[in-house]
């Protein structure tokens, strides 16, 4: 097993100064599931907390999703597209294994002058992106970092397993790195002290946990592989949540320590949308009261690299985050892979933001979620 030191930022502040989001139309509820599944609205809700999920229309891909949700950050932070430095894409179902689906992302959205790159680090993934963007801001190495988490899930899954098939949902979320200094306040609000540091860890001793196990290098495709329906996701729930329980307690507490804080200064805990079980266990564990978690994957089921950002986007739309909150953000997922991020919530646009996008699509006012509706 592997893990950081959980390092706070060195070099100047950094903050997210834009939130965007994205989920498609279609509704796909726990009683349409059991008309083609061995299981139940009772029994999905019982063991997930789920109710339903979003399934992207035929034809669209991850990137569909993320450049909704990325160009709406832009605009949030107030930044033209061509500002942007680098866009880091987190997914676990990218368009293709290349090129990069971060590259699709940018060139749509016409950051015209950024460098990109995904990250695969299963559902850990949008954490892993948060730190590399801050890293990059606080360095001075770049300017301006967006950072999306873009899912079509639904194209990994086999509609067979009742033990994946209940559990993932598509969607998008993105939010863009700066630097604080000098970032503009929005009316009436104070300003936090932005990203504080992170915890990120690993151990690869449990990939076989929760992985795809072919079309890579180590199994090729072939006729024998699909014929196994060895291209969908396959889970071992149960070892799922044993780690998962485990290292949320392990991973939140030693960012927490590092920086100086405890669980009883938090106001808001985000963690990943993976099971609602999952998510009160580790709070009990921890000690955070349950009006200080933010869920809502009863309404959108997990949606991988894309959960932490859209629960931050709602968040804040519905008045529960805050200038000036505590906030800690947790994921976990293959790899098996674990992050955390402790930040202090600023309410400002980006510094130095030189104008909105024009590509903008949906609602944008203070990070709403944009939803498609059939």
């Amino acid at each position: 097993m592997t893990g950081s030191a959980a390092p706070s930022l060195f070099g100047r502040p950094v903050t997210i100064s834009g939130l965007g989001a994205h989920l498609p139309g279609k509704v796909l509820t726990n009683h349409d599931l059991a008309t083609f599944l061995d299981t139940s609205d009772e029994w999905i809700t019982q063991r997930t907390g789920i109710k339903e999920r979003r399934v992207a229309e035929e034809g669209l891909s991850a990137s569909d999703l993320g450049i909704i949700a990325a160009r709406q950050a832009l605009a949030d932070a107030g930044l033209s597209p061509e500002q942007v430095d680098l866009v880091i894409t987190a997914t676990i179902s990218p368009d293709r294994l290349m090129p990069a689906t971060a590259a699709r992302i940018a060139y749509q959205c016409g950051c015209v002058n950024a460098g990109s790159l995904d990250v695969s680090a299963g559902c850990t993934g949008f954490v892993y992106a948060l730190a590399m963007a801050a890293g990059a801001v606080a360095s001075g190495l770049h300017q301006y970092v967006l950072v999306v988490g873009a899912e079509a899930i639904s194209r990994l899954l086999d509609w067979q397993d009742r033990a994946t098939a209940v559990l993932f949902g598509d969607g998008a979320g993105a939010a863009v790195i700066s630097p604080l200094e000098g970032a503009s306040e929005r009316a009436g609000a104070k300003t936090g002290v932005g990203i504080l540091g992170f915890d990120l860890g690993s151990d690869g001793s449990g990939e076989e946990f929760l992985l795809i196990p072919a079309g890579g290098s180590r199994l090729p495709a072939s006729a024998e592989t699909v014929a196994a329906r060895q291209h969908y996701m396959k889970m071992n729930g149960h070892e799922v949540y044993k780690f998962a329980t485990r290292v949320i307690v392990q991973s939140a507490l030693r960012v927490l320590e590092h920086c100086g804080k405890t669980v009883d200064d938090l106001d808001l805990f985000v963690p990943h949308q993976a099971n609602l079980r999952i998510i009160e266990a580790a709070a009990k564990k921890l000690g955070v009261p349950e009006n200080k978690i933010y869920t809502n994957l009863q309404r959108y089921g997990n949606t991988s690299c894309a959960s932490i950002p859209l629960c931050l986007s709602e968040a804040r739309a519905e008045g529960k985050l805050r200038a000036g909150d505590l906030v800690l953000l947790m994921g976990f997922g293959a790899g098996l892979t674990w992050g955390a991020c402790l930040l202090e919530w600023t309410d400002g646009k980006a510094a130095g933001a030189g104008g909105t996008s024009t590509h903008t699509a949906g609602s944008t006012a203070g990070g709403n979620t944009h939803e498609e509706r059939n």
